[in-house]
């Protein structure tokens, strides 16, 4: 560990921190700026932030695939008879995991605030008119649209699986519209303090390296891995063939949406050159 000062205040970061930080500078057409100690603490923080979060959604989704596959294999026949009360407890732990999983997301979005305040007090001086983006501004209208498409899809498809024949879909159906109410539920949370979060710079750089941060933590709160995943997971071995097409369908066509959202859409560099310069 080494310790280097800004604006008269300790900033503790690694070698390693500030040397990706010089690249992701590099990546994103910033390579005449500097990589601070602040700048590599704040990545850094968003790193291992959003590494939690994928493990996080991870165990959400290993949690509901046990919830399920322990029905599964308590039911005599398949389909299974009617659940006892008892075999309603793994369903109320799964909504207990996804509680856990909010009061954990919102302490790792408490932690990045306060990297993010410790830095902002570090500057020697701030950017006299900050912008603060909100969410037009870092999703863009397509890729907001199709983000909450795509999550409607997948409760609407969840949704239809309570319709079918056979308590065992029925209940893997209740197992996916509790997953996909915590993946909704830490998505909508991250928005939120995202769109909170204080604005930290200095100059025009290091505004537009804020800027590019905050999209691409917006991408990435909003990607649809874990809601095209969860289906596939839970039900596509138990529902029945129209069911699966129309899985297979929400994922196909979602794909083929977002290419071409992103091949219309500038960077994340551009889009934050953009609003620095309107703001």
């Amino acid at each position: 560990m080494t310790d280097e000062r800004t604006g008269g205040q300790g900033v503790r970061v690694r070698p390693g921190d500030v040397r990706q930080a010089g690249d992701w500078l590099a990546r994103h057409g910033l390579g005449e700026a500097r990589p601070t100690p602040l700048l590599a603490a704040r990545l850094a923080a968003r790193r291992r932030a959003r590494l939690a979060d994928h493990l996080m959604l991870a165990a959400l989704i290993i949690a509901a695939a046990l919830v399920q596959a322990g029905h599964l294999l308590a039911a005599p026949a398949p389909g299974g008879p009617e659940p006892e009360p008892g075999s309603w407890w793994p369903l109320l732990t799964l909504a207990g995991l996804v509680a856990a999983l909010l009061v954990t997301r919102t302490l790792m979005e408490s932690w990045v605030r306060r990297v993010d305040r410790r830095a902002g007090a570090a500057l020697a001086r701030r950017a006299a008119h900050p912008v603060q983006p909100g969410w037009r501004a870092l999703f863009g209208r397509p890729y907001a649209a199709w983000a909450v498409a795509t999550y409607a899809a997948a409760l609407a498809l969840a949704g239809s699986a309570l319709t079918l024949d056979g308590t065992g879909v029925r209940y893997a159906a209740l197992v996916l519209l509790v997953a996909l109410a915590g993946v909704g539920a830490v998505a909508l949370l991250q928005v939120r303090d995202l769109l909170a979060r204080p604005v930290v710079a200095e100059d025009e750089l290091s505004l537009t390296a804020d800027v590019i941060m905050r999209i691409e933590d917006a991408r990435d709160c909003t990607s649809p891995g874990t809601v095209w995943g969860l289906p596939m997971v839970l039900l596509f071995g138990l529902a029945p063939g129209w069911w699966k097409v129309a899985s297979l369908s929400l994922v196909l066509l979602g794909l083929a949406a977002l290419v071409v959202i992103q091949a219309r859409t500038p960077g994340s560099a551009t889009m934050a050159r953009q609003i620095v310069s309107l703001g």
